[in-house]
């Protein structure tokens, strides 16, 4: 199983560019998969320079309404002609964040792409074919992120704290690897992986994704007791995690000092090869 971090909030190669954003170029179960698109085109041209072809895509993922996972669906429509987009319905929802008080802020998807016909909206449980499969059903609200406070659906006139019924999440099983991957965790990532323990018995071998645990409103990182739960927590499913985009660098290397070789950071243009032996390298010039 190969993936390969196409654009992140930071990337180690001079060669690449970089965006609040997140893209992922998934290979595996016999199949291809790009896991959001970023915030613009970033995505695409980091991918040519990475060597990844992005005609050859066989399903593309978004998991949740925002323009920083959703910016560059336009360019990946006009690019590949055939893969269908699997998306939550409430993704083309109305989304705003309050930057400051009664300050919002349009942050959603493009609403004219709502008319595409390469649209699968997706359900509770979504299989994709053998061994990947698209899930939302997460009702935990252990360790909400707090950053979800200036958060909001607009429902007429009013704007309402987002619900984020419009994220969703991907399990891909390949032999030995049981990876989770999930774009920014706004659901909580406790909650996320717990919804992947109900589901299939057992707890994902490796987790992808943003925590979300950065208040971009504050400013600030999570306080130091939730990221010491979080910690506590995740080393006890055993899993190995690879953080990224909307964590943060402070809570990052918090969790690193309480986590030690179980988190890693995925910036843009790393690769990791998951199986037997994992490798987390970078392919780029550097």
């Amino acid at each position: 199983m190969k993936i390969t971090t196409l654009v992140e909030n930071t990337t180690k190669c001079n060669n690449l560019g970089y965006e609040h954003g997140l893209s992922l170029f998934i290979e595996a179960a016999g199949r291809t998969i790009l896991f959001d698109t970023g915030a613009s085109d970033v995505f695409a041209r980091n991918a040519e320079i990475l060597g990844v072809d992005l005609t050859s895509v066989d399903a593309a993922v978004l998991s949740h309404g925002h323009y920083d996972h959703s910016g560059g669906l336009k360019t990946f429509f006009a690019m590949n002609k055939h893969a269908p987009l699997y998306v939550r319905k409430d993704a083309f929802g109305p989304y705003y964040s309050e930057r400051n008080p009664g300050e919002y802020h349009y942050i959603g998807v493009d609403q004219s792409l709502i008319t595409s016909n390469r649209l699968i909206f997706t359900s509770a449980y979504t299989p994709i074919s053998g061994g990947i499969t698209l899930f939302s059903k997460v009702e935990g609200t252990d360790s909400i992120p707090s950053g979800n406070k200036s958060l909001y659906r607009k429902e007429e006139e009013t704007y309402k704290v987002d619900n984020f019924t419009h994220e969703q999440y991907l399990a891909i099983m390949e032999g030995d690897v049981r990876l989770l991957v999930s774009g920014c965790s706004h659901r909580g990532i406790l909650n996320i992986v717990e919804a992947y323990h109900e589901h299939w018995g057992l707890y994902p071998t490796h987790v992808i994704g943003g925590f979300h645990l950065y208040n971009h409103r504050t400013g600030e990182p999570e306080a130091p007791q939730v990221l010491e739960h979080i910690a506590k927590k995740l080393l006890e499913s055993k899993a190995v995690y690879y953080t990224c985009h909307c964590t943060g660098e402070e809570n990052f290397l918090a969790l690193e000092r309480l986590m030690g070789d179980r988190i890693h950071y995925l910036a843009g243009g790393d690769i990791l090869q998951l199986g037997k032996e994992d490798r987390h390298e970078s392919e780029c010039n550097q």
